[in-house]
């Protein structure tokens, strides 16, 4: 039976749907059958992603049971399915708890990771996919205005009755405005369970619309989302670091 894990953020832009993509790749590598969806669907990237923009069905039409879930579903070429989000205006709109967790649980006995890439902010499409899961993967900046918005989804998440299963923490540039991973353990009163650092094959891997993992799979990068899928199953990891990053880190 499947876990369903909503991918969750307090305020846009920190990485929600990079952290979907990658996960579902790196999960598929440790051998778990995962499907990601994209419950984002008003401002929906998922599909943007992985390469195909536009899709002939997509999760607006199985919830206005236009289509079923299956005919939504597509593969990605590492491994893992996928249910995109339509991004044409016309397509926008508001799903309720209800519609998300009827399409989520006829997945249950499909695959063992179903990965939700929600909404971000505390509106009630992100309220609806996050009552829909059963756990939720908070990902922030480490900067003050992230982490405030993410305090206040861990209190959401926990009104909705969703585990929150620690923190991601995306996008550190080690610099002094940054605050350091264990006050933000403080201050969130949860467990950081990923840091992933700048990198530049981000952008560009989304440039190429793939997954860093699958672009640049020896990137230091690629090895920190590696590291978050393995905690997910419980399976001890230690990150491959390239060589100059090693280097430098001695030096240091």
């Amino acid at each position: 039976m499947a876990r369903i894990v909503c991918i969750a953020s307090g305020k846009g832009g920190v990485g929600k749907t990079t952290l979907v993509a990658n996960l579902a790749t790196a999960l598929t590598e440790f051998g778990q059958n995962v499907i990601a969806i994209d419950a984002n669907l008003t401002t929906s990237n998922l599909g943007l992603h992985l390469g195909v923009p536009v899709y002939n069905v997509t999760l607006q039409d199985v919830i206005s049971n236009r289509a079923r879930v299956k005919d939504a579903m597509y593969y990605h070429h590492s491994g893992f399915r996928f249910i995109p989000a339509d991004v044409s205006i016309s397509k926008i709109m508001t799903p309720r708890l209800n519609e998300l967790s009827d399409v989520f649980f006829s997945l249950v006995y499909d695959a063992d990771f179903i990965l939700i890439d929600s909404a971000a902010g505390l509106g009630r499409e992100a309220t609806s996919a996050i009552g829909a899961s059963d756990e939720i993967v908070t990902i922030t900046n480490p900067d003050m205005p992230a982490l405030t918005d993410a305090l206040k989804l861990t209190r959401v998440a926990e009104e909705l009755e969703a585990k929150n299963l620690g923190v991601v923490v995306n996008r550190i540039r080690k610099e002094q405005h940054e605050m350091p991973i264990d006050e933000i353990e403080k201050f969130l009163d949860l467990p950081v369970i990923g840091k992933v650092h700048e990198d530049r094959n981000i952008p560009v891997s989304i440039s190429k619309k793939e997954p860093v993992v699958c672009y640049n799979p020896k990137s230091r990068v690629a090895e920190e989302f590696r590291g978050i899928a393995a905690y997910l199953i419980g399976r001890e990891y230690e990150p491959r670091l390239p060589f100059v990053t090693r280097l430098f880190g001695w030096l240091r």
